[in-house]
């Protein structure tokens, strides 16, 4: 059975996007932006939503092709390229990069992937992660929380019908004062 990890860069007031879908206060420090081509790099499976979906596969497809691209980011878009990924939408007509597409059930579908042999998956996009939270199948939660309040916006967590309980496995601090916390789900 593979494992399943929610991670994204949060703000201290908990969002995943300012108001506007604003992204503008996450600017990771270079080994921050290691760390997380790391996670890429080391992933089996990536799984999107449609709005993080169309984000990343507008910058990172053709960002090592960039005037004044940096080692780190020509890395970053060749993990990024080579991971296999399902992206999930009802309105999305056509995904490429590595990518297939599923306008179906994504509790459904992840719990079928979840299933099968294969390296990790990591869930992006905090709506499709929401789905996945609800319905108890993500396996650790990773938080790379920065010091900035953005004061409403799209939130990494759900509102949830039980609890889910937690225990954290690492923590580690980056360059700016970002925070890691990475946590792994409990019975």
């Amino acid at each position: 059975m593979r494992k399943l990890t929610y991670g994204m860069n949060v703000s201290l007031d908990g969002y995943v996007a300012a108001p506007g879908d604003e992204l503008g206060w996450d600017a990771p420090s270079d080994e921050l932006f290691q760390w997380w081509s790391d996670r890429v790099g080391a992933t089996g499976l990536a799984l999107y939503g449609r709005r993080l979906w169309e984000t990343m596969s507008s910058a990172w497809p053709t960002a090592d092709q960039q005037p004044g691209a940096t080692p780190a980011h020509i890395e970053f878009a060749g993990r990024w390229r080579d991971v296999p990924k399902v992206v999930f939408s009802s309105t999305t007509r056509k995904v490429d990069w590595n990518a297939r597409l599923v306008t179906g059930d994504a509790v459904t579908e992840i719990t079928r992937l979840k299933a099968e042999d294969g390296g990790p998956m990591e869930i992006g996009g905090a709506t499709l992660a929401a789905a996945a939270m609800r319905a108890g199948l993500i396996d650790e939660y990773v938080l790379v929380t920065h010091p900035v309040l953005v004061g409403g916006g799209l939130p990494f967590f759900t509102a949830l019908d039980n609890w889910v309980n937690l225990t954290l496995v690492e923590t580690r601090t980056f360059p700016g004062g970002a925070l890691l916390t990475r946590y792994e789900t409990r019975a």
